[in-house]
């Protein structure tokens, strides 16, 4: 069997996870900006790699080996930062190349009011941030084309897991249960995501995906179930209307859409957790929920 070695630009929160699934074997290599972050690729098996929106003649070597690329690394306001510098080398350079993972994100669908989508449904993005991703997607797609390998586009919606989640914020006094009238998210687990890249990896499967939840919901019902389990109260209500948040954030929550998973689940993958009770029944069970090293799943939190 032909050694897989898979490069990934922008190891970060989704990176690691999907290397620590990696079968016995995989080396996997990885980028980040900093050395600070190198401890944490390397806990990972990643083996770090600094990459400052140049490439090194370290990074070129490994590329030419790599049989699996992942590019996790968002555009910026002068564009992909890695399609930019790395075209060249995926062109020319990169002989035993087999497929490629850009993850994307829900955002690029714009807001549809409530309603179901799947991936057929019309991108509208709002300029900005969701403009760049979908503007990334098609070149990244056509960059395929070009060298005849396979994309597979992982539209993302809300990533949570160990370390990211509401009992995190509850712990520390930042959760908030914001109230807006029908207003609803999707989730994924950040090990769905790493199960969704391996398992269109595996088959060298390109195409567009929404990797997303089952079940989108109110995001302070999130906090609310979260509270529940931790045995403390939820914080109170706010109005959306009045909540002091950055345009950022405001922003965020004046889109509203139902998005389906449809094509992900028609090739055969199974979701791990196909809603946030799900996840949240384990993180709490297992104590995973703080991250990294930190198992004890009791909240030093009290009540009164």
């Amino acid at each position: 069997m032909t050694q897989q070695n898979i490069f990934i630009f922008g190891a970060g929160y989704s990176g690691k996870a999907f290397a620590r699934d990696r079968p016995q074997g995989v080396r996997v290599s990885g980028t980040t900006r900093t050395v600070e972050k190198f401890a944490g690729l390397e806990a990972a098996a990643i083996e770090p790699l600094l990459f400052d929106g140049h490439l090194t003649s370290e990074i070129r070597a490994r590329l030419a080996e790599t049989t699996q690329l992942v590019v996790s690394a968002a555009p910026g306001a002068d564009g992909d930062p890695v399609l930019d510098v790395a075209r060249d080398a995926i062109l020319h350079h990169m002989p035993a190349l087999r497929w490629i993972g850009y993850l994307s994100t829900v955002g690029v669908y714009g807001d549809h009011g409530g309603k179901w989508i799947d991936e057929t449904a019309e991108c509208r993005p709002k300029p900005g941030r969701s403009q760049a991703r979908l503007d990334a997607e098609q070149a990244w797609h056509e960059l395929g084309e070009g060298v005849g390998r396979p994309v597979a586009i992982l539209r993302l919606s809300g990533i949570y897991g160990p370390g990211r989640n509401a009992f995190v914020n509850l712990e520390n006094g930042t959760a908030k249960r914001l109230i807006k009238n029908d207003q609803v998210f999707n989730r994924i687990h950040v090990d769905d995501i790493s199960g969704a890249l391996w398992h269109l990896l595996d088959a060298d499967r390109g195409g567009i995906y929404n990797v997303t939840d089952d079940e989108p919901a109110p995001p302070q019902d999130v906090v609310s179930y979260a509270a529940q389990l931790m045995g403390v109260d939820a914080p109170p209500e706010i109005p959306f209307e009045t909540a002091q948040l950055s345009p950022m954030a405001r922003s965020f929550y004046g889109e509203n859409k139902r998005v389906a998973n449809t094509e992900i689940r028609a090739t055969g993958y199974e979701f791990r957790f196909p809603d946030y009770r799900a996840a949240f029944d384990r993180m709490w069970a297992d104590g995973s929920w703080r991250g990294e090293g930190k198992s004890d799943r009791r909240s030093p939190i009290r009540q009164g």
